[in-house]
Parts: structure tokens; sequence; C-alpha cells
């Protein structure tokens, strides 16, 4: 709390920080948060049910996120999660009997380059398939040893509570993951390779009237609100004047 000018400020690393101790926001950890920021238990509630990474049930010791958005979609993400589920013989938001894995649905990872991509406390595991998540939660309920493709190798979900809360991650190598990788530069490559170049923002325009000029008063005019109702308009619902 003593590192923000407002106490308040210190809401979300203490959220993180019950997760730490608890596995997830238990009723206690969130009336704890309210009274250390003399905050009401409602508002500490509304904060921690807007943000995705604050877990409201009990989480397994591997927290495995699963992405179904459009480019993950296409590329097999949803086979994944349907793949996982039965292997795991749970749905999404439930956790295995023995603790150790909790399947959860994920929205956009930020990672479409490397998709399908699932995450594990989150850790990323870059261009799956359906064996290789099985593969891979087989592994984390075994105890083998598992690499993440960016990062270090996954800590267990009340570690990362910890680490997100403002500790410093201890694990060796942790945080000399690589750089951006391939995928992630191609779009950068093509462009070197072809000249191109983004407009100098300072460059000034030219007043003539050309085919851009055009484009942005069809998008000036796409941009204007939609007409209200007309007076010739047809009467709805049957009705007649």
């Amino acid at each position: 709390m003593a590192r923000y000018p407002e106490s308040r400020s210190a809401l979300l690393p203490l959220l993180h920080l019950v997760q730490a101790e608890d596995g997830y926001l238990t009723p206690a950890g969130i009336s704890f948060c309210a009274g250390q920021l003399s905050l009401s238990p409602a508002e500490v509630t509304a904060v921690a049910t807007f943000y995705s990474m604050y877990r409201r049930t009990p989480t397994g010791e591997y927290l495995v996120g699963v992405c179904t958005n459009t480019l993950c979609a296409v590329m097999g993400g949803d086979a994944i999660l349907e793949v996982l589920g039965e292997h795991l013989d749970l749905h999404a938001g439930q956790t295995t009997a023995d603790g150790k894995v909790t399947l959860e649905h994920l929205e956009c990872n930020a990672a479409c380059d490397y998709a399908p991509v699932i995450m594990v406390n989150w850790e990323f595991f870059d261009n799956q398939t359906p064996a290789s998540a099985r593969n891979l939660v087989d592994d984390l309920r075994s105890g083998a040893p598992v690499a993440a493709t960016r990062g270090g190798s996954p800590c267990s979900f009340r570690d990362t509570s910890r680490i997100l809360a403002g500790f410093v991650d201890q694990r060796p190598g942790a945080n000399d993951g690589p750089t951006a990788g391939d995928a992630t530069l191609a779009g950068l490559r093509v462009a070197n390779e072809l000249g191109m170049t983004a407009p100098d923002p300072d460059e000034s325009h030219s007043t003539a009237a050309g085919p851009d000029d055009e484009k942005m008063t069809e998008q000036a005019v796409r941009d204007q609100p939609a007409p209200g109702p007309q007076a010739d308009l047809p009467p709805t619902n049957g009705a007649h004047s």
C-alpha cells in the first residue's frame, strides 16, 4: 500500500495476494482488502468481477486456459478445448479431482501469430494441437518437467499470483525469455523487403483534391449520425394515418 500515493490503488495487487494465499478470491479475502483500503466489500467485489485474471472459485495448481477467439478458433482452438474437456472429463471452469488442473475458456491472449495458444498460469504454449495439449495436461498432472514456449516453466497458480502481486520472481531464468519470434516479426520483415515506410506525421498534406480526399469525404459521411424519422415514412404496426 505504501507504494502508491492513494492506498486504494493497491487493490489490484492485494487481490492477487489474496489469490496467492487462498487460491481464489474468498469472501474473507474480499473483506480483508476492503478493511485494509477503507473500501466497502461491494467496491472490492466490483473490481474483482471486472478483471478476468481474478478467480472467484477454487482453482487448481495449474490454470490451463484455451483461447478460442477468431484466429485461434480457425487454427484449432475449439477442437483443443473440446478434446481437453473430454480427456479431463470436465467442462471449462471445473477442476480435476486431484486438484491439479483447472480448465478455462479464455478470450484473446494477444498471441494470434502463434495460434492456437494455450496458457498455463499465464505462461505461453504456442502452436498447440489436440495431441500436444493432451500431453501437456498429462505432464502437469504427473509432475513431469514442462517448459513454456516463451518464458520459464510454469510455477503453481498461487506462486504466480504472488508474482503478479508484485513480489520478485525467484525462478532461475524466469525473466530470460526469448525476444519476439519469427512469426511476430514476419510483417516487419516483408515491409522492409518491399521498402515500405510509415507516413511522416509532420509532412504537410496537399490541398489539391484527389482520390484520398474523396475517400475521406465518404468516411466523413459514414461517420455522421443516422437521420431521424421523416414525416413521409409509412406507418408502422399496421397503423393508418
